[in-house]
């Protein structure tokens, strides 16, 4: 089969003919119909987070964001048949675990994750250990293109906007970067009945961020994030997202908050940061403020998302601004160091 192939950090990814995977007795082969283009493939494309422990074997396929159908099932799967249309959560729990056990698999002591642990979505089949506890199952009225991201970014946002911080109708909540991520959780809130503002330097990043339901946009570029918001907000935000994860937007997001207010953090740092952001601690004594980490989901808050989305509610699909092919995706994975696109890019042509 074609895939899209990483056989050098930081180099030109390539298109090659790779045998397709074999299944195992708890497997699933998946058909490919859609993959979401996210920033953790560039950050992986530039081979960082070796300070978390991960470094990729290469030649590697990634691609961790994928939906499609069911080819073939492993003899001891039970949950899922051929034909099944499924979406694949990113992260992988053991479940056996502490974590695990108490509902937590997303922080599993032993996680493993889609097109990191096993080639992903880049190629048009995909074996997806531990079928029965890995897999989705995708209602008919959620097509593939939308799927894509409910495998990471928007179930990412959907969990750390629900359940970590909880965020209530009426609050205000300033969001830190419109990417994929900033963008889901802007929308997210939105739909929660939150006062979102969306912070970015991208002008067409920021008008899609108010078609999600931001009712403020503020180009950093051009002011002062923390004063504008301040401003808008009459005090500070209640809730701020770190949508990025580089210490401008970290250090933005944290000082934008009013008293008690509540950090989101949802982006990963870059080579420059390694993992280490200063932030004014004194400000988060004096001020109470809460910091809150959010990774992934627990696959048991999967219904609730689903049926949100099956009703309209949340709309994964309204970020797509672009669907593209195996050769394109590479060009776009290689272009997010530079910030100049809008919205999320799908492949979906093979």
């Amino acid at each position: 089969m074609k895939a899209l192939v990483l056989t050098g950090f930081g180099q030109e990814l390539e298109v090659l003919d790779v045998a397709e995977p074999q299944l195992t007795a708890k497997g699933a082969i998946i058909r490919v119909e859609a993959n979401g283009i996210c920033r953790s493939d560039w950050h992986l494309w530039m081979g960082d987070w070796d300070w978390l422990g991960l470094k990729l074997e290469l030649p590697h396929v990634m691609g961790h964001e994928f939906a499609g159908v069911i080819e073939e099932v492993g003899s001891e799967v039970s949950r899922y048949k051929k034909g099944d249309r499924v979406v694949v959560p990113h992260a992988h729990g053991c479940g056996h675990c502490e974590y695990c056990l108490a509902g937590h698999n997303n922080i599993c002591e032993n996680v493993s994750f889609a097109g990191t642990n096993y080639w992903g979505g880049y190629g048009r089949f995909v074996q997806v250990p531990d079928a029965d506890r890995n897999l989705v199952s995708l209602p008919d009225n959620v097509d593939f293109d939308a799927a894509a991201g409910l495998g990471c970014r928007f179930m990412t946002a959907f969990h750390g906007i629900v359940d970590q911080v909880s965020v209530k109708p009426g609050e205000w909540v300033s969001v830190h970067g419109c990417g994929g991520l900033g963008l889901s959780a802007i929308h997210i809130a939105a739909a929660m009945g939150a006062n979102v503002i969306a912070v970015d330097i991208n002008e067409d990043s920021l008008a899609l961020a108010k078609s999600l339901g931001a009712v403020a946009t503020v180009n950093g570029r051009n002011e002062d994030p923390v004063a504008a918001i301040r401003e808008l907000t009459k005090g500070g935000a209640h809730v701020a997202v770190d949508a990025l994860g580089i210490s401008i937007t970290c250090q933005a997001a944290v000082n934008s908050l009013r008293k008690r207010g509540r950090l989101l953090q949802v982006g990963l740092t870059s080579k420059e940061e390694k993992g280490m952001i200063a932030l004014p601690i004194d400000s988060i004594v004096l001020q109470e403020l809460s910091i809150v980490g959010s990774a992934n989901m627990p696959v048991s808050r999967y219904p609730d998302m689903m049926r949100m989305v099956e009703r309209g509610v949340l709309n994964p699909g309204s970020m797509i601004t672009n669907r593209v092919g195996l050769e394109k995706a590479g060009e776009i994975i290689a272009s997010m160091g530079e910030f100049k696109g809008s919205g999320i890019s799908v492949l979906n042509r093979w």
